[in-house]
Order: structure tokens, then C-alpha cells, then sequence
């Protein structure tokens, strides 16, 4: 993957997508090498698979197909209170993680994967 941030030039960047049955409805996306705590991202696994076919996204997170300057890429788009990043990533590997979560787990079962009990035993603090 390549980075760009304002007024610099592109740069690789070890970057991984990642995804969880127990949280259906997320991918994360983690910047930097594993030995320097990378930064993560957590996305929608929907805005990633529609970004495959057109821009999406508004807030934090956007998402846009085959940009002009990298016609066989992904970019994503992150943005916070610091600035923002421009991440462009192989549409084959963007578009073969997305095939890969949907065998796992296909678009409208994603309910059926979710642990409720265990998400509130998370948000209360209860170990029961």
C-alpha cells in the first residue's frame, strides 16, 4: 500500500485488512509494522464493498474506486482531527479480502453472528 498526506510525497506502508465473525459488520484496516503498535481503522465491511463500485463514504472514512492517478487501485480515504490520509490499495487484493468475508459470513446474515450477551456484558462491565 502507498500513503499520502499533504505536502509529501507518496510512501509505502505495511498496511492489513482484517476481519472478525464476531464483529460482522466491521472491517479494520492496520497502518504501520506490527512492532511499532500500528494505528487501526474501523470501517464498515459494507462501505468497503460498495467502494469496490463507486465512491462512498462520509465522515471519517471514504472509500473510492480505480482513482485516476492509480487506475488499478482502491483509495481510502482516512480523516480525523489531524489531518488526513490517502491510502491506496490493489483493487485485487481489496476486492479478494471482500470475496473472502463474504464466504464467511454473507451480506444479511451478519445478525446472526453476533453474540448479544457478550456485547453487553462488554458495554456494562459485567463478567457474569
Amino acid at each position: 500500500m502507498h500513503i499520502s498526506v499533504p505536502d509529501e510525497l507518496p510512501a509505502p506502508l505495511s498496511a492489513e485488512l482484517h476481519y472478525d465473525m464476531s464483529d460482522p459488520y466491521a472491517v479494520r484496516l492496520s497502518l504501520g509494522a506490527p512492532a511499532a503498535r500500528p494505528v487501526q481503522w474501523v470501517f464498515a465491511r459494507s462501505l468497503l464493498m460498495e467502494g469496490l463500485r463507486r465512491p462512498t463514504g462520509t465522515g471519517d472514512v471514504l472509500v473510492i474506486p480505480q482513482h485516476r492517478c492509480h487506475p488499478n487501485s482502491v483509495r481510502i480515504i482516512l480523516r480525523s482531527a489531524a489531518g488526513a490520509a490517502l491510502i491506496d490499495i490493489a483493487e485485487s487484493a481489496v476486492a479478494a479480502f471482500a470475496k473472502r468475508t463474504v464466504s464467511l459470513v454473507p451480506p444479511g446474515t451478519e445478525s446472526l453472528h453476533l453474540d448479544i450477551d457478550r456485547a453487553l456484558a462488554e458495554l456494562t462491565g459485567r463478567r457474569d
